[in-house]
């Protein structure tokens, strides 16, 4: 009887003869033997900077180079990252407008009248292009004061003066 001591954790074991003469008889477990195979690095999560044990094969296959503890901080990261045009069910932006400006966290009020409720805020377009969702062309306005902006043009006069500078 051949009496081992393992390679990782100094555990007394008795290997095979057969896998000693084989070279097979330093680990006590396949646990142990996983542990001494594997060389890893150290690598840390991308959004909460715990640090990770990662082999070379991990490193190499990363697509973004970012890695993460577990599926909540790598879907912390997808929400954000991918988001808008890099959405894959993005189509054309028409109706994202609201929330692009939640997005970049503009307090909710009307910019001309300081109206607060919610329930009565639109989004306008200062250059009237709604193609153009740039967060610096989007902000609130309470229903009255956009069709104001819109249909009057003493009021959009002064609207447009107060953005412009």
């Amino acid at each position: 009887m051949i009496v081992a001591f393992c390679k990782i954790c100094n555990t007394r074991f008795y290997p095979r003869p057969s896998n000693v003469r084989k070279g097979w008889g330093i680990y006590c477990s396949r646990n142990c033997k996983n542990i001494g195979t594997r060389v890893r690095h150290k690598a840390f999560c991308f959004i909460c900077n715990k640090e990770l044990l990662k082999t070379a094969t991990q490193l190499r296959h990363s697509k973004s180079g970012k890695f993460f503890c577990n599926k909540s901080c790598q879907t912390k990261w997808r929400n954000t990252e991918f988001v808008g045009p890099k959405h894959a069910n993005f189509k054309d932006g028409k109706n994202s407008y609201q929330s692009i400006l939640k997005r970049y966290k503009i307090k909710q009020i009307c910019n001309y009248c300081g109206e607060r409720d919610v329930r009565v805020l639109a989004t306008h377009h200062i250059d009237e292009n709604h193609k153009n969702n740039n967060v610096k062309n989007l902000i609130w306005l309470c229903h009255n004061c956009h069709s104001l902006v819109h249909y009057d043009n003493v009021e959009k006069q002064k609207f447009l003066f107060k953005h412009k500078q």
